[in-house]
C-alpha cells in the first residue's frame, strides 16, 4: 500500500452502516488527521465502537468510504486487509489479555505471529515496550496477577509491539481508579508523541479525554453532532452536545422513556375518584 500524502490518517466519506434495518451511521464523514489524539465521544449506541471496527475492517460498510492512508478498507481483499492491519495496533476494552500465557508472552504474540524475528531480538524489543509502559518488572507474572490498570497497560504495549502507525483504544478508561485512570491518559498522549503516532480513542470521561485529545468528534443519532478542539466542541451551540459535556440529566436526550402521558397513566378514574376511608364526599 502506497502511503498517501493526506494529512487525514483515516477518513470516512459518506458512511452508511447499520444493522438490518437498524442504521448506526447514517451518511457520515470525518476525518482523523496523522499525529494526532482524536477522540471519539458521544452517547452509548452511537456508533463509536462501530467505527473502530469500520476501520479495523471487521465491519463492512453498506455505502461510502472507509478510508486508511487513501485506500477504502471497505474493498480491500484478505491479503490487503492484513497487510492494512499490521500498520495498526488495537486495544481493547478491559485488556483482552491471554490468559494462558504470561505478561511477556502477551506482548511477544504478534511479534511471534507476524515476524520472523529471532527470540534474541523479540526478548529485547518486548522488554521495551513493557518497559514504556512502566511494568518491565512484571514480565513473568500471569494475567490472573496483575490488576486491571496494570493489564490494560500490559494490552497497550501489546498494541504497539509491532510499532504501528495507527492505535486504536476502545475506552481505555473504563473500569479504572483515578491514579490508573491517570496513567492511562498520560501513556496514550506520551506515546503519541515520542513514537509518532496516530491515535483514536473512546471515551466517556470528559476531564482526561479533553486534557489529552487534540480531536473531538461527538457523535449523536447517525451523525457527527460536533468535531473540533476540545474547546470548539466545549462552546458548541448545538443542544445535545451543551448536555453531554456538561453531563446535564436531561435534555435532547431526554430522562423519561418515551411512554404514555402523565395525565393518561395517573389522570381521574375509579380508584382516583373514589371517596378516602373517614373523609367525607
Amino acid at each position: 500500500m502506497a502511503p498517501s500524502s493526506s494529512p487525514s490518517l483515516v477518513e470516512l466519506r459518506n458512511l452508511t452502516f447499520g444493522y438490518g434495518e437498524r442504521v448506526i451511521l447514517d451518511n457520515v464523514s470525518l476525518s482523523v488527521p496523522r499525529g494526532k489524539v482524536t477522540a471519539l465521544m458521544g452517547a452509548s449506541g452511537g456508533g463509536k465502537t462501530t467505527i473502530l471496527r469500520l476501520i479495523g475492517g471487521q465491519n463492512r460498510a453498506q455505502s461510502g468510504e472507509m478510508l486508511f492512508d487513501g485506500q477504502d478498507v471497505t474493498r480491500m481483499d484478505q491479503t490487503q486487509l492484513y497487510a492494512a492491519r499490521r500498520r495498526m495496533g488495537m486495544l481493547f476494552q478491559f485488556g483482552a489479555l491471554f490468559a494462558d500465557l504470561s505478561v511477556f508472552e502477551n506482548v511477544a504474540f504478534p511479534l511471534r505471529e507476524h515476524t520472523n524475528l529471532p527470540d534474541a531480538l523479540i526478548r529485547d524489543i518486548v522488554l521495551m515496550k513493557l518497559n514504556a509502559v512502566g511494568l518491565r518488572g512484571a514480565r513473568d507474572l500471569m494475567p490472573s496477577e496483575v490488576s486491571g490498570g496494570m493489564a490494560r497497560r500490559i494490552a497497550l504495549a501489546r498494541a504497539i509491539a509491532l510499532d504501528p502507525e495507527l492505535v486504536m483504544y476502545d475506552e481505555p478508561f473504563s473500569g479504572l481508579d483515578p491514579i490508573s485512570l491517570a496513567i492511562a491518559a498520560r501513556l496514550i498522549r506520551e506515546l503519541n508523541d515520542s513514537m509518532g503516532l496516530t491515535s483514536i480513542f473512546v471515551s466517556h470521561e470528559l476531564e482526561q479525554t479533553f486534557g489529552i485529545a487534540d480531536h473531538v468528534i461527538i457523535l449523536a443519532n447517525g451523525k457527527v453532532a460536533s468535531e473540533g478542539t476540545p474547546e470548539q466542541v466545549r462552546q458548541s451551540a448545538d443542544p445535545l452536545v451543551y448536555q453531554y459535556v456538561n453531563a446535564l440529566p436531561d435534555g435532547p436526550v431526554r430522562f423519561h422513556y418515551p411512554g404514555v402521558s402523565v395525565e393518561e397513566d395517573f389522570g381521574p378514574g375509579p380508584l382516583a375518584t373514589a371517596p378516602q376511608a373517614g373523609v367525607a364526599p
